[in-house]
């Protein structure tokens, strides 16, 4: 099979068929082999029914439904573990995103050997205030972060091999930064490419602040994995000790100055440096516990399925 396109999706029982047509026309047109996995996290219209009688009259389209919300990173975890394409395409079902698109993002994975290809909406249909500008400070956020020079990590549209997807975990809120688990998991081609980015036609956008608080926060939590995810004593347990090491050494110079050098003057006990020294000793120790946890849990750890499916169509 050529493509893959996984597309989850929330409530967008009015531009499904629509988005469908759009999608098997450009495949068609251009001779690929292909699936087409709608994956509904949790909808409460009619978005699954209009996917099984798809389902039903077209055989390469499947589908999968959580039982309720779980976010678009579980649904992109359950479609990456079910597809079976060479090469996987992503995009959101607002119709916002191109199919157009795929003939070259397939083209730049194939034969230009890229392992990744971002889209990139160069000029947006959004709003300003509520998405642009937000947007716009991610981006830039995710750039100093993760080095990799993509000007729209949350692109819905984006191109991979079938090994990247099979080889990466999408969790919590993830799915922004999915070329950066794709350079962490050692997949370093990555490029973009300018798509066109279509106003919305049906529905509300599902962008809140909400959403931009948690991506920053991800960001902190990716941007730590990736430095010390597979050994976090060298983080907590390197803080750990140069506070132990703060510690004593206000300790012994404590220790000194009453025995040797102030006998008669103020108990240890009465001094401040006394508790910061006895502060700095408690945290220190935390912090290597902290550390030493981190290794035993790292080493005993299994992938976890965050999300309940309710039912496959086709799969």
């Amino acid at each position: 099979m050529d493509i893959s396109v996984v597309i989850p999706l929330l409530n967008e029982e009015e531009s499904i068929k629509e988005l469908y047509d759009w999608i098997a026309s450009v495949m068609q047109s251009n001779h690929f082999s292909y699936e087409i996995l709608f994956i509904d996290d949790g909808s409460n219209d009619s978005s699954w029914s209009i996917i099984s009688t798809l389902a039903e009259q077209h055989p390469e389209v499947k589908g999968i439904k959580f039982r309720k919300n779980y976010g678009k990173s579980q649904a992109l975890h359950a479609g990456f573990y079910e597809v079976g394409g060479d090469v996987i395409i992503t995009m959101d079902a607002d119709l916002q995103d191109n199919p157009e698109e795929i003939p070259e993002l397939f083209q730049m994975i194939t034969s230009d050997g890229y392992d990744l290809v971002s889209g990139w909406k160069k000029k947006r249909y959004d709003s300003v205030l509520s998405k642009n500008l937000p947007s716009k400070l991610f981006n830039w956020a995710a750039r100093r972060t993760s080095q990799l020079k993509l000007h729209d990590f949350n692109c819905g549209l984006k191109a991979y091999k079938n090994e990247v997807v099979k080889s990466i975990d999408v969790y919590g809120e993830m799915h922004r930064y999915i070329p950066v688990l794709a350079k962490n998991a050692g997949y370093g081609n990555i490029s973009e490419k300018i798509v066109k980015h279509q106003a919305r036609k049906y529905g509300k956008t599902k962008f809140g602040m909400d959403r931009f608080i948690n991506g920053f926060l991800d960001l902190m939590t990716i941007s730590f994995l990736s430095r010390f995810g597979k050994r976090p004593m060298h983080f907590f347990g390197a803080i750990g000790v140069l506070m132990l090491i703060l510690g004593f050494g206000f300790s012994v110079y404590l220790g000194v100055d009453k025995l040797f050098l102030n006998p008669k003057g103020r108990l240890i006990t009465e001094r401040p440096q006394f508790y910061l020294a006895l502060t700095t000793m408690i945290l220190g120790a935390l912090f290597f516990v902290a550390g030493f946890l981190g290794e035993l849990i790292l080493r005993s750890s299994k992938s976890e399925k965050l999300y309940e499916v309710e039912s496959k169509i086709n799969l």
